[in-house]
């Protein structure tokens, strides 16, 4: 693109045309305040505050969404916008709670930052704030509309990202909230508790349901043997919360930090993605040399939010899910029954606690039947990221020095094709590093497979496995995967061959690494860090294949049998149904 030349504060710069004033102040070292605007959403000007003047203009213009324009100088700051923004923000706060200290954001809120900022130690107009009731409906987020700045982050990444449209403005004026068409409750719309509004919100509108004080309670109890599993990108991102650089592996510290909380036995969700690999890969092998009549493509089904998407949005498409369980729900399974029979401890003594990048995989423990497979609750209880690092510190554990422990035996061992399923393309590679064995007995000669990797949020390539030429197609955030989904039902309708053998996907930007219960503030440039966490995790592994992990082999011999077994399809595949949009 061509360069234009402007000068902000009277100083010369140079921006690609059709920068936005916002995103050039910012490559000139000048932060403009801006609650409503982020990187990942399209610019709306909802809550004025980054206001700048152009010189020679009498009007104020918002720069999040006003293109720079060649020659113009901006000003940024001067007294009468520092008034102006204050006043904005006192507005604001006008109608806003004053809980701070018992709010889900204290200490990360954005509000609370900028009022900090410009120094409000007083209310300047009179304080009115709406009546309005908590949505705890769901078992995942919480909405608190009295909290609500109405900056629309929530509603656009609902609707612009996710195309689930849960979320959307109501009323007009004073009146304004934002909650799901007629007043419905969360778990009555089509949310599918991926947690990006939560991950999105500024303030403390929308936050993860903490469940804290019930892992404090489960390790306090004397009868509860306490497992707990940790999810590939966690890893990768839990040492934020300390100050770590994004992208940081703190495995190690992650399994030590755990048994200092009281865990009796720390396990790695990594072991169960080799294991969906092996019988998620078998039924893809399956379906491709017709041994199984399902139908292709096969679409992976490790995404709660995703899989509740497709169960609302998408009931046609229920045939081509892969049935295998997510990682998570696995390695609960496996917790108590194999994991069980070999320490000699009863299943119903075992407290199985997983900790996700994802909210909606608190709603997934719960989801129907197949989620007790091992005839108590699989799973008993998820925290996030964010939550996980909450507990820590009220703990007292200087989580940055601690020396790093492995995991527990029997399944806490891991390859590097499972790590990656914490980014998009993750499961996709990893299938097919152990579906090039399946097919053809032979290992794959290079295993990054450089085709499914990168953030284009719509992927496709092919890849030999054989004499077949794998047809893949990867999707990471809902809005892209529309595009693929109809494509296949296209080619369906028309009685056309399917246009892929195998498809995966993501409902978060990013995969697992951007999920809605990872720690806040993410961006395309904290994605991009985690993600090269995960690819050097899987790097360093000892094993990269899913195949060669010898606690798999060990597994299959002593207690599964092969994949796809009588038993495999009881503890570890699921089946899905139609689901309405709004429920009732």
């Amino acid at each position: 693109m061509s360069k234009i030349s402007i000068k902000i504060n009277g100083i010369a710069h140079k921006v690609e045309k059709g920068t936005r004033i916002l995103k050039a102040a910012k490559e000139s070292q000048i932060n403009i305040p801006t609650l409503c605007h982020h990187s990942d959403l399209q610019p709306w000007a909802a809550c004025g505050l980054c206001v700048v003047k152009v010189e020679g203009s009498p009007k104020m213009v918002r720069a999040c969404a006003t293109d720079a324009v060649e020659g113009q100088n901006y000003i940024t700051h001067d007294p009468e916008l520092m008034e102006v923004r204050k006043t904005v923000l006192e507005l604001m706060l006008s109608s806003h709670p004053n809980d701070c200290l018992n709010c889900a954001r204290n200490g990360s809120c954005e509000l609370q930052t900028a009022a900090a900022d410009f120094c409000i130690r007083e209310n300047c107009f009179a304080k009115e704030v709406k009546s309005l009731p908590l949505d705890k409906s769901t078992p995942s987020i919480v909405l608190d509309p009295r909290k609500c700045i109405n900056c629309g982050r929530c509603a656009l990444v609902c609707q612009q990202l996710q195309n689930v449209w849960a979320l959307e403005f109501i009323n007009r004026g004073y009146d304004t909230v934002i909650q799901p068409a007629g007043g419905a409750l969360l778990n009555e719309s089509p949310c599918i508790k991926c947690g990006q509004c939560s991950a999105h919100c500024p303030v403390g509108a929308i936050y993860e349901k903490d469940e804290t004080d019930a892992f404090t309670a489960a390790v306090r109890d004397e009868s509860k043997h306490v497992v707990v599993q940790i999810a590939p990108a966690t890893r990768v991102a839990i040492g934020e919360a300390f100050g770590q650089k994004p992208g940081t592996i703190m495995t190690g510290q992650l399994y030590t930090a755990l048994r200092m909380l009281g865990a009796d036995a720390v396990f790695d969700t990594n072991f169960s993605a080799d294991l969906t690999i092996m019988e998620e890969g078998t039924e893809l092998v399956h379906r491709i040399t017709g041994k199984d009549k399902s139908p292709l493509p096969q679409i992976t089904s490790c995404c709660p939010a995703w899989t509740d998407y497709m169960e609302k949005y998408y009931p046609d498409m229920i045939p081509h899910f892969s049935t295998a369980k997510s990682p998570m729900m696995m390695q609960g399974a496996i917790t108590k029954t194999y994991y069980a029979d070999k320490k000699g401890i009863a299943p119903k003594s075992i407290y199985s606690v997983a900790i996700m990048p994802c909210t909606a995989k608190k709603y997934e423990i719960g989801r129907d039947d197949n989620m007790q497979a091992s005839g108590h609750n699989d799973v008993d209880l998820v925290l996030t990221t964010r939550e996980l690092a909450r507990l820590i510190k009220r703990s007292g554990i200087d989580f940055l020095k601690l020396k790093e422990e492995p995991a527990d035996s029997p399944i806490g061992e891991y390859s590097g094709a499972a790590t990656i399923f914490g980014v998009t393309g993750g499961v996709m590679e990893a299938a097919i590093r152990t579906a090039h064995v399946l097919v053809t007995g032979k290992e794959l000669g290079e295993i990054n497979i450089a085709a499914v990797r990168g953030m284009d949020g719509v992927r496709a390539c092919e890849v030999p496995i054989g004499d077949t030429k794998l047809k893949a197609a990867i999707a990471h955030g809902m809005t892209n995967v529309r595009r693929i989904m109809d494509e296949v039902r296209t080619a369906r309708e028309k009685g056309e061959a399917p246009p892929y053998h195998f498809i995966e996907v993501m409902a978060c930007k990013g995969g697992c690494i951007g999920g809605g219960g990872q720690p806040y503030f993410t961006d395309e440039k904290i994605r991009e860090q985690r993600i090269a966490g995960i690819y050097t995790d899987d790097e360093k592994s000892a094993t990269r294949c899913s195949h060669q992990n010898p606690g798999i082999t060990q597994i299959y011999q002593e207690f599964l049998g092969e994949p796809l077994s009588k038993k495999s399809h009881e503890l570890l595949h699921t089946k899905y149904k139609p689901l309405p949009l709004y429920q009732k």
